[in-house]
């Protein structure tokens, strides 16, 4: 879907010569009540595609910061319908693009294509299903490219180039670009060899590629914004937003975005 708002804004970002901002947040963490509010004040503070998390009990991708976040979300009664519910009313106010993010479970527990049909209802953009490789179930894959949604695929440093190329050819929208293997969690320092292996991905797929895990610091996300067309900034964030609350969210990510735009 070369005409999603998700691939507009990335197209956007580079005829500008910026990369995207890409935030993460779990919904329902702190509360549910707070999820809208968090969504406003990403988009105000530059977020150009917001990654919306869907909690699971069992986010195995996922370091230390994100799963109490889902497990606290839970815990406050979090469910995909009020996950959509607060989707669809920042989306009132607000055309940022949102991709949701979680695991298979929640999505068949809740009814695939009901949750393909409620999710577009609610104003969602793209979906990533991060226990759904490339290849590992052609009937829900299909399903997600028949519907509105672009679907966001994720790559690795463990990933060879040829794969990289056939699992950037089933997505849309922008490819997630793992920056190292294991699990999320913010880190002092980037890889020596993430220049040499996302500019090797760019040269060989046409999907916009988006970088993240690992990803803490406003020096890091403008150092990675000189390499790829996208910086994604996950368990940094939710540490701030456990610390400091929206307001320290805002102030965050307006750090970001200014590093990035700087370099």
């Amino acid at each position: 879907m070369t005409g999603s708002r998700i691939r507009q804004r990335f197209d956007e970002r580079r005829a500008e010569g910026r990369a995207a901002l890409v935030p993460y947040v779990t919904a329902g963490f702190p509360s549910p009540e707070a999820t809208r509010e968090i969504l406003a004040a990403l988009a105000a503070a530059g977020a150009d595609v917001i990654e919306l998390g869907i909690p699971f009990s069992d986010p195995l991708a996922d370091g230390p910061t994100i799963q109490r976040s889902s497990f606290r979300a839970l815990q406050e009664g979090t469910t995909v319908v009020r996950v959509l519910s607060a989707l669809r009313e920042f989306r009132r106010g607000d055309e940022t693009p949102v991709v949701l993010f979680t695991y298979l479970n929640p999505v068949l527990r809740y009814g695939f294509p009901r949750f393909l049909e409620d999710a577009c209802a609610a104003g969602a953009d793209g979906i990533l299903l991060t226990d759904l490789p490339a290849g590992a179930d052609p009937g829900l894959e299909d399903r997600i490219a028949a519907s509105p949604l672009d679907l966001i695929r994720l790559t690795a440093p463990t990933t060879t180039l040829e794969r990289v190329v056939e699992v950037a050819a089933g997505g849309s929208g922008f490819l997630y670009y793992i920056s190292r293997t294991g699990v999320t969690g913010a880190r002092s320092a980037l890889r020596d060899e993430l220049a040499a292996e996302v500019r090797r991905i760019r040269e060989a797929v046409t999907l916009p590629v988006a970088v993240g895990f690992g990803i803490s610091t406003p020096e890091q996300a403008a150092q990675v914004a000189t390499l790829a067309d996208g910086v994604v900034i996950g368990s940094a964030l939710i540490g701030v937003l456990e610390d400091e609350g929206v307001a320290g969210v805002r102030a965050f990510l307006s750090s970001l975005r200014a590093a990035m735009d700087r370099r």
